[in-house]
């Protein structure tokens, strides 16, 4: 079967050939290609239109985000969690080493939340504009997950007063400030408390935010450190289908 729009397809068959693209990490005219030497095995060829729609396909997109919950179901999540930020270029040639500033336009910005305990990325957030606005969409995620957050570290780059009021008192933040100290006000009471009262157990949390850049150097070396799509939404999806992807890679099975 030739199925040249996505609306030919399964809503199934839709999710596990995103899914497959992603894997690839080609272009969407070299999944065309694959998908027409292995149709045999998948019953069914579609043009490299079709494979850039699927990014940006609503019930797609559903699918995957409760494939996401309902894996942080199963595994069970700690409440201790890291967070980090990173870029990624829109082309080959622009990457950190060349642009370690990220300048321009040329950079879309995700933030992942990982879970301490099992490395699964929790929540996931999507901008074109700043990691910090990153950083807000993964946490309304985490919010809308119904996950609670015991306690977080990040980078320094979330050193700020508007960062701290995203968490509540219950939340143990581990944080150093972007400024000094006495300029950020009294909101970082409770974190230097924190530090005071155990100092080397207070950087060695803050340090498991480590964990955060492990997982974006394992997505980036599984599946590419640029996205190829050019839409904004077909961005998003592809960068969240790669997140979603790390986690089913992490997951351990155990003994039958």
């Amino acid at each position: 079967m030739h199925a040249g729009r996505p609306s030919a397809l399964s809503l199934e068959q839709r999710t596990m050939l995103l899914l497959f693209a992603r894997m690839m990490n080609k272009s969407n005219r070299d999944v065309e290609d694959v998908l027409g030497l292995l149709e045999p095995l998948f019953g069914f060829t579609v043009s490299y239109k079709t494979v850039e729609r699927l990014h940006s396909d609503p019930e797609v997109r559903l699918v995957l985000r409760n494939l996401l919950l309902l894996l942080l179901e199963d595994e069970g999540v700690s409440g201790d969690f890291t967070g980090d930020g990173s870029g990624y270029s829109l082309t080959v040639s622009r990457h950190y080493r060349s642009d370690p500033r990220r300048s321009g336009g040329g950079y879309r910005h995700v933030f992942h939340l990982v879970d301490v305990a099992t490395g699964l990325v929790v929540g996931f957030g999507y901008s074109s504009g700043s990691e910090m606005e990153a950083f807000r969409r993964a946490m309304v995620m985490v919010e809308g997950f119904g996950i609670p957050v015991d306690s977080v570290s990040l980078d320094r780059y979330y050193g700020s007063r508007s960062v701290l009021s995203v968490f509540g008192a219950e939340t143990a933040v581990y944080v150093l400030p972007r400024r000094n100290l006495s300029r950020v006000g009294f909101g970082w009471a409770r974190v230097v408390e924190r530090a005071l009262v155990d100092p080397a157990a207070f950087l060695g949390r803050y340090f498991e935010r480590c964990l955060s850049e492990a997982v974006f150097s394992a997505c980036r070396r599984r599946f590419g450190w640029f996205v190829r799509q050019r839409r904004g939404d077909r961005q998003e999806g592809a960068l969240f289908t790669i997140s979603l992807l790390h986690n089913l890679f992490t997951v351990r099975l155990g003994p039958l």
